[in-house]
């Protein structure tokens, strides 16, 4: 049984954010520029309501000074104080694009906004200003996510169908991975009874604490699980038959029993909660990709286009060649359990929540590890995973 969290918002939520340890706050944003901040029993703490036209896309608290929080809302990004909550202590304008997505390092010194002309602007937080522009998504960068233990690397994914490894250091991405193209080599690909073809466009991504293993959610259904690895691709790729309409949610929990757990939610309103230990994109070492080999298609034909019914903005590009990564990045990380089962073959626990899913925000809530979860409605909704 879920427990809701009121009064905290007159709007749909559309993003939660948990600042952790364990009086750590949490904060929500939702349509009409809303901000709640909430305390580990659910209960509204402060309330803000910023441009009225914006809505609040995304939330994330800096991980060396919980007390501060960014919020993004058009195309701005403000700074709150969460514990006094009367206004922004500072706004930073990265671009002229709103902004889907936030993510900070763990080191707490840069701030990456994903935004709807595929770009990826990085901030120096210590002078507010964009040090680097990452420009390679054809569609709206719907997600980026820093990897930890590498405060200069990101992955970014988008409705462009296509997964980015990039470097601060440089001005490509290492590699990129096209997802129409992985579901075309998948030879037993089929859709499940009953839901309409969707592209997989993807809406989210999340990189688990080791740094290396990735996870994004797409329209499809599906969640694809990778492992970087140091190549021109990812050395292992599988995707989980997640949801029966669109995956909108990916995040990983870093505080179970290993860091491979992973919580989605999808627009079929369910919310499940995967070990991905027994998959094998998250075996630590070098070896083949995981997925299919690459198809050779005869000189002289085009490659297939996407279904004509996919939105003409999510039509994909062909991906141009992918670069090398530099070969010492991962090869620096302790080894990651080798789980023997070579694919999970379902979620550990699978929530009928009812509702198309906004957001899933994993959270240890007063000692109690928690799912909390944003659907259609003003109301919060917390699910415990003490049974695991």
């Amino acid at each position: 049984m879920a427990r809701r969290w009121t009064d905290g918002h007159s709007a749909p939520v559309l993003c939660v954010a948990a600042a952790g340890g364990p009086e750590g706050l949490l904060a929500s944003g939702a349509e009409g520029g809303e901000v709640t901040v909430w305390n580990q029993e659910g209960a509204p703490l402060a309330q803000l309501k910023l441009q009225a036209t914006e809505d609040v896309t995304s939330a994330v608290f800096l991980p060396s000074a919980p007390g501060t929080l960014y919020v993004s809302h058009g195309e701005t990004v403000s700074v709150l104080d969460p514990r006094n909550l009367k206004g922004p202590v500072e706004e930073l304008h990265v671009g002229e694009d709103e902004i889907n997505a936030l993510s900070l390092n763990e080191m707490g010194t840069l701030l990456a906004a994903a935004d709807d002309s595929g770009a990826v602007r990085v901030v120096e937080l210590e002078s507010g200003k964009v040090s680097r522009t990452l420009r390679r998504h054809t569609n709206i960068c719907s997600s980026v996510a820093f990897r930890p233990q590498r405060p200069q690397s990101l992955v970014s994914a988008g409705l462009d169908m296509q997964l980015m490894l990039w470097s601060l250091q440089k001005a490509r991405p290492l590699w990129v991975l096209n997802l129409q193209e992985v579901m075309e080599e998948e030879e037993d690909c089929r859709q499940t009874p009953g839901q309409l073809f969707n592209p997989p466009l993807v809406h989210c991504v999340s990189v688990a604490a080791c740094g290396n293993v990735m996870a994004c959610a797409a329209e499809d259904g599906r969640v694809h699980v990778l492992r970087a690895g140091g190549g021109s691709r990812p050395e292992r790729q599988v995707s989980l038959q997640a949801h029966s309409q669109g995956a909108s949610q990916a995040h990983f929990l870093s505080f179970l029993s290993h860091p491979y757990w992973l919580a989605t939610g999808g627009n079929d309103g369910r919310v499940a909660l995967w070990d991905v230990s027994e998959s094998g994109a998250a075996i630590e070492g070098k070896s083949k990709p995981s997925g299919p080999p690459r198809r050779r298609r005869p000189k002289g034909r085009s490659k297939p286009k996407a279904q004509a019914t996919a939105p003409a903005r999510a039509v994909a590009q062909a991906t141009a060649p992918a670069l090398q990564e530099d070969q010492g990045e991962d090869e620096a990380t302790g080894a990651d359990p080798s789980p023997q089962t070579p694919s999970p073959a379902g979620p550990r626990l699978s929530i009928n929540h009812g509702d198309k899913v906004n957001w899933v925000c994993p959270a240890v809530l007063k000692g109690e590890p928690s799912l909390l979860v944003a659907d259609q409605g003003s109301v919060l909704s917390m699910y415990s995973l003490s049974t695991l």
